[in-house]
């Protein structure tokens, strides 16, 4: 799982935004799947995720041919619902293995190169745009400061506007404000605006908003009828509340707009969906070997992962973390939204895999994210 600061600008926020919000609360039993050593193991796992603090928990866990879907806790505290893997949920950080996905078909179809430059398809947004390829946006090696710890980003939501829609392009003009916090392709930091540009890059390229190409390239290929790119804080139907569960009573923090993090962060998704999508991805079926190849590539100076509770870190691809289990290699993303906690990893051929959902926000000090970390291990490695 990503722990260093470098990698994740929206858990330096949780503190502040949520310091001063007390809006809708909403809390309910465990749901599980497959009478096997490993599924009880696993569930045991979530049960103390919840038992840590967490409303709910959710994983689905693949080894070979067979799928374990199990849940813990509730979804929803008022009304009260279970957890279901099922149900979406906003998975923050996660969305950006899908925006790279559509970003690497348009290099696999000659309309982009990997060395293209930010100045070439969008001239003048980058003060430093002339030196920083589409390369570096996509491995966090870019320089560009991160928008989301500008303070203007975050003032409408802390003063309580959560469904505010935020332009993405207000976000590159407060990081352009910035400073480089390196020379390109020099070192790593995570930043969320590399993947804002990369959403403006593909739409100058097919001339569609990046929601349409994610739909049309991924979503609706792949059968993901659980996924969807909103543009608004509206859901349809049932849905993973996400909460800050250090308010008496937890806040339902669920309607801050999408749009705060946009290709960033955006994305809803179900746990079964998210596992689907990275089997299909790291199956080949959405890249062809060599553009795949290449998304897996670790520069070596993308590389930052810190030892941590027993798994050890790995370093970025393109818009694919690749991290060290105790058992082995695993690739794919995790994330640390506002309310909710997510991580997919998936073996090199997908013969094995895990993706958890956790409704609570992150603190690296947290029980609940200990106990997040250790369904992962469980899940992944057997034990």
């Amino acid at each position: 799982m990503k722990h260093s600061g470098s990698r994740h600008g929206p858990r330096h926020t949780i503190v502040c935004v949520f310091s001063i919000l007390a809006l809708l609360t909403a809390a309910a039993p465990a749901r599980a799947s497959g009478p096997s050593d490993l599924a009880r193991r696993v569930q045991r796992a979530l049960d103390r995720v919840v038992a840590a603090g967490a409303p709910g928990a959710t994983a689905v866990v693949r080894v070979g041919t067979r799928t374990i879907r199990l849940g813990s806790g509730r979804s929803n505290l008022a009304p009260v619902e279970p957890m279901r893997t099922d149900l979406p949920a906003r998975i923050g950080g996660i969305t950006k293995s899908y925006t790279a996905t559509v970003v690497l078909q348009l290099v696999a179809e000659h309309r982009l190169r990997l060395d293209d430059t930010v100045e070439q398809w969008l001239p003048g947004a980058i003060p430093t745009g002339a030196g920083i390829s589409v390369r570096q946006l996509l491995n966090h090696t870019s320089g560009v400061f991160d928008y989301v710890k500008d303070p203007r980003t975050l003032a409408p939501y802390m003063e309580g506007d959560l469904t505010r829609i935020f332009n993405p392009a207000d976000g590159v003009r407060y990081a352009a404000e910035h400073e480089p916090l390196f020379a390109p392709g020099t070192a790593l930091s995570y930043s969320n605006t590399n993947y804002l540009l990369l959403a403006m890059i593909v739409e100058a390229v097919t001339g569609r908003p990046i929601g349409t190409e994610l739909r049309r390239r991924i979503f609706a290929p792949l059968g993901l009828a659980h996924t969807s790119y909103p543009t608004s804080s509206d859901i349809a139907g049932p849905y993973v509340h996400g909460y800050i569960t250090d308010a008496t009573p937890p806040v339902d923090i669920t309607p801050l707009s999408p749009t705060l993090y946009a290709a960033a962060g955006a994305i809803l998704s179900s746990a079964d969906d998210v596992a689907r999508f990275y089997r299909a991805l790291l199956g080949g079926q959405l890249l062809p070997p060599r553009v795949l190849t290449q998304m897996r590539t670790i520069d070596p100076v993308a590389t930052g992962g810190v030892p941590d509770a027993g798994i050890l870190g790995g370093g970025w691809g393109l818009g694919l973390l690749r991290e060290e289990f105790p058992c082995g290699e695993a690739w794919g993303h995790d994330a640390e939204h506002l309310g909710y906690m997510a991580a997919a990893w998936t073996s090199r051929h997908s013969t094995r895999q895990v993706v958890v959902i956790v409704n609570s926000a992150f603190d690296h000090d947290a029980p609940v994210s200990a106990a997040m970390r250790e369904v992962l291990i469980t899940a992944y490695c057997g034990r």
